[in-house]
């Protein structure tokens, strides 16, 4: 018979089956749409190589800009430092707590042991995780103790538990070669500042820490605990642990949303375990995930509705001068036009206020906003969520409105906080969690026209909006997307269920209890907004769905970034990758626990190279939609497909296609029995002995240095019975 042509719409198809989505992708990984074809992705790799190139912590935001001289700086704001990549080098510009420096402090060693107390001579104010160095170090007594002060002055040492509200141990690269010392020496902490937990966590009991709750003390998962009753790999009442340093010997740990007790405790390991306890749900859990020791005091029960928000930053350029804020917290600049900038960390910006939950500043007039932030400046306990204040003009220190100059306040009404904030061609979007504002310079006497555009449209997360092609793209807190280019519109959306929610079986549905990781960014090269999010069953970000607007098509996958940069400054986009169970090398910190964050450059080659410059492939696919025979009535006959041609625009190296045949819509597709099958740049037809009453396409490829373009699926097809 003639050949037959499969018309197939670009974009994804979630919304429907398999089958009433005929003539549709319904689903894929790794894929885009250009003029309607499908094509793997552009390849990425690690701008930092070596020994120096995996980021402490899990960057929760970043910035590219340029100085006066032209010069390009990337800044990365993650749980744990502040760090500039600057040509194909971190640089660590993290500000010191300056506020909570610690004078006189001595040390206690063991023998033998890597682990040092250090006793500070009034309350530290610290928690296990938090990141301290030291000063002044000196006066150590030998032979009690073979450390000097250059095993302490400005090195990074990652606090390990706090025996007292006096006290907290460090992990020293070597162990003590001295008899032991008590209270030894003398030393000045010198902290970095605190940013937040790694992840979105529940508030317990009557708080967190040493008040009941989550104490901050943790470890990971040394195999996998399925849902069940039994302890690691699915029996007994043990679970491996990488370390059970700071541990209680009896005690409750959390595991996601899973707390579970124990009886006893081992260096690497607890025992006597009962799973889901105090009226949570035993689940399962994977190798490598986190564990955290809790606490209860009398009755409280540790389970809440209140969330903790994770570590975040919103990170701007006002001018040259780099614009830091710690979600709820400080703002810091870093000038890297100063002397030894890149060795020189940054600092608490002269004048703002001290509590704030972003700042962003209006390009086009000059001035800083600070959103959801103090009334009283420099009071950080008159923070208003609600509350703006912007600075006087071209003066990002005075935020004091008088009678001389354009400062000023604004109270909004819809919502109960502020979410986010994006800079629009001439104006601020302001997002609250049920609305959204438009701030736009007007002159004086008022300086800012504020006013709402939108009601029930607020915004998911911090930084789940993202301005392209003259409009503001967001995720909204109750679902859909929205945009505004004038108006404010729902974005209709084929992937929407697949997203937001986890109704249908395979449905990879948003962690609501994670929505303030989820992060947009913008890909100019092929005009895409793509949101970064953590499907239902993750604490961290897995997923990606992807809107092409030039097309007006959607697609979603696996590709994990944490944050994203578009080619504004660079070239290419930036983004960085969150690695859990892999510890950091920059900065280098002594006892770091795991987590660390790699910088890619994206649409560079056909693989993923990695900081060691190992490559590896890149699996995409993309899979039809099913399709059936029009002859007396639709899907009455089985076809019989015996041969294809294959018609790809592009293709190196090889590609898989696969026939899946399917009897009816509810059971299960299978491959034809030659398929899969290997396409060439030679490959003229394929001979197949495919026969269903349903057939859908899959392209495919495995290999390194594979990619491909896919233009049209062309068949031979017969009718051939009824059963």
């Amino acid at each position: 018979m003639a050949l037959s042509k499969v018309p197939i719409a670009a974009g994804f198809n979630k919304q429907f089956t398999s089958l009433e989505a005929k003539g549709t992708w319904v689903d894929g990984d790794f894929v885009r749409f250009r003029y309607g074809a499908p094509e793997k992705i552009g390849g990425w790799e690690s701008l930092v190589k070596g020994s120096k190139a995996l980021l402490a912590g899990v960057s929760r935001d970043m910035h590219v800009w340029t100085d006066l001289d032209g010069r390009k700086y990337a800044a990365i704001g993650t749980d744990k430092v502040l760090a500039i990549y600057y040509e194909g080098a971190f640089y660590d510009i993290t500000p010191l707590w300056t506020d909570n420096y610690s004078v006189g402090a001595n040390i206690t060693t063991v023998n033998g042991s890597q682990s040092v107390t250090i006793t500070t001579t009034s309350a530290h104010n610290l928690e296990v995780g938090n990141i301290v160095t030291f000063a002044n170090a000196g006066s150590f007594t030998s032979p009690d103790t073979g450390y000097t002060a250059s095993d302490f002055n400005s090195v990074l040492f990652e606090i390990q538990s706090l025996p007292t509200a006096k006290s907290f141990i460090i992990t020293m690269p070597t162990a003590e070669t001295g008899t032991g010392a008590t209270n030894d020496g003398t030393l000045d902490v010198r902290p970095y500042e605190p940013f937040g937990p790694t992840n979105q966590l529940y508030g317990y009991g009557w708080g967190t820490g040493s008040m009941g709750g989550g104490t901050g003390v943790t470890a990971t998962l040394n195999g996998a605990l399925l849902n069940d009753n039994f302890g690691t790999g699915g029996s007994g009442t043990t679970i491996n642990l990488n370390s059970t340093t700071g541990f209680p010997t009896t005690g409750i740990i959390k595991v996601n949303n899973e707390l579970i007790s124990y009886t006893g405790a081992s260096a690497t390991s607890i025992t006597g375990i009962t799973r889901g306890v105090n009226g949570t749900s035993t689940a399962a859990h994977s190798d490598g995930e986190t564990v955290e020791v809790y606490t209860a005091w009398g009755s409280a029960s540790l389970i809440s509705g209140v969330v903790l928000d994770p570590a975040n930053w919103s990170l701007d350029n006002y001018g040259q001068i780099l614009l830091a804020t710690n979600h709820n917290g400080k703002t810091f600049t870093w000038d890297p036009s100063s002397s030894g900038a890149l060795t020189t960390r940054a600092v608490i910006g002269s004048g703002q206020p001290t509590k704030s939950v972003m700042t962003v500043v209006s390009d086009r007039d000059r001035h800083v906003f600070h959103l959801g932030t103090e009334t009283t400046i420099g009071n950080p306990t008159t923070q208003d969520k609600m509350f703006i204040r912007f600075s006087d003009q071209e003066d990002m220190s005075d935020y004091t409105p008088t009678s001389v100059n354009t400062a000023g306040t604004f109270q909004l009404d819809d919502g109960t906080r502020i979410v986010g904030s994006v800079k629009g061609k001439d104006y601020l979007m302001i997002f609250t969690d049920t609305a959204c504002y438009l701030a736009q310079f007007v002159g004086p006497p008022f300086t800012f026209s504020i006013r709402k555009v939108a009601s029930n449209a607020g915004l998911l997360g911090q930084h789940a909006a993202v301005y392209a092609n003259g409009a503001v793209f967001w995720m909204g807190r109750t679902g859909g997307f929205f945009m505004y280019d004038g108006t404010v519109k729902a974005l209709p959306c084929l992937v929407e269920d697949f997203v937001f929610s986890t109704d249908a079986a395979g449905d990879l549905g948003i962690n609501y209890d994670s929505n303030e990781i989820v992060y947009a960014g913008i890909n100019e090269l092929f005009s895409e907004v793509s949101w970064f999010y953590p499907s239902a069953t993750s604490n961290t970000i897995n997923r990606v769905v992807t809107y092409n607007f030039a097309e007006n098509v959607w697609t979603t996958g696996s590709l994990d970034r944490t944050t994203w940069e578009g080619s504004t400054v660079y070239q290419k986009p930036f983004a960085t990758d969150f690695i859990n169970n892999v510890a950091p090398t920059f900065p280098t910190i002594n006892g770091t626990s795991n987590g660390c964050t790699v910088l890619y450059e994206h649409e560079k080659g056909n693989n993923q190279v990695y900081v060691d410059s190992t490559e590896s492939a890149i699996a995409a696919y993309v899979t039809s939609g099913e399709f059936e025979l029009d002859v007396e009535g639709n899907g009455e006959y089985f076809m019989s497909i015996s041969r294809f041609v294959p018609d790809f625009k592009s293709i190196t190296g090889n590609a898989d296609i696969t026939i899946y045949i399917n009897k009816y819509p509810q059971s299960t597709a299978q491959s034809s029995p030659l398929g899969p099958f290997t396409i060439t740049s030679t490959t003229e037809k394929v001979d197949t002995r495919a026969r269903g009453r349903l057939a859908a396409v899959k392209i495919a490829n495995t290999g390194l240095n594979e990619t491909w373009r896919y233009g049209t699926f062309r068949f031979d097809v017969r009718p051939d019975g009824r059963r």
